[in-house]
């Protein structure tokens, strides 16, 4: 059974991996984590003689299949127990994501599986984040970087990839929560700001910001005469 620690470097190395498709560099784990470079050497080195990454000094590190297997185990525990904290303790989403890194790694596969069936099987977490089923399966959808969207578009808000509270407390002030529908009204040429429609407000964020929601468009369906 890995330990905490190799949970939380499968984990950061599953994040990099999945997003960029590439071998994860040793320095950006230890920028994730935290975690001297020489540390992070050796656990890549420990993880490696028990299978669950590849892993070539210099060179980078790729999960094995048993190592994604575990990765996502542990992801699914953590993104079930933050909806569980919303829907059953009244947590808000800023407060859930440290208080499921410290559970993550306590529940068993029992328990969870009964927090799966009591919240009726969510697929997604709180911030738009997919839950891995069981079996290791992710829902997919299509979507887009908010930056890439361009005055005019209706759209939603699918998913936030910055969980910092600071970062989350803002949007929740300004409605922009997956599920929000909003109207691109402007982009700034010189600094990427962007202005936009929702529920007949405006709101602006900026480029780094917009960066960090993944949106669909919204077709408006046309009534037949």
């Amino acid at each position: 059974m890995p330990t905490t620690s190799a949970e939380n470097y499968l984990k950061a190395i599953y994040s990099r991996q999945e997003e960029e498709n590439r071998r994860v560099k040793t320095k950006e784990i230890a920028d994730d984590l935290d975690i001297s470079l020489p540390s992070v050497s050796g656990m890549l080195k420990s993880l490696a003689e028990n299978g669950l990454v590849e892993y070539e000094p210099y060179h980078g590190v790729r999960l094995t299949d048993e190592g994604r297997t575990m990765a996502l185990r542990v992801i699914r525990n953590h993104r079930l127990i933050e909806v569980f904290l919303i829907q059953t303790l009244g947590y808000s989403w800023d407060e859930v994501h440290s208080e499921a890194e410290r559970l993550e790694h306590a529940v068993s596969d029992k328990l969870v599986e009964r927090i799966d069936a009591f919240l009726k099987f969510p697929r997604f977490d709180p911030h738009g984040d997919p839950i891995p089923t069981a079996e290791g399966e992710l829902h997919q959808r299509e979507m887009i970087n908010l930056v890439e969207a361009e005055p005019g578009m209706q759209l939603r808000v699918e998913r936030v990839l910055d969980q910092t509270p600071e970062v989350l407390r803002y949007l929740d002030r300004i409605g922009l929560r997956p599920g929000a529908q909003l109207r691109v009204e402007e982009v700034l040429s010189f600094d990427g700001q962007m202005f936009l429609e929702i529920d007949d407000e405006e709101v602006s964020i900026s480029e780094r910001l917009a960066g960090k929601m993944l949106v669909t468009e919204v077709v408006e369906q046309r009534t037949s005469e």
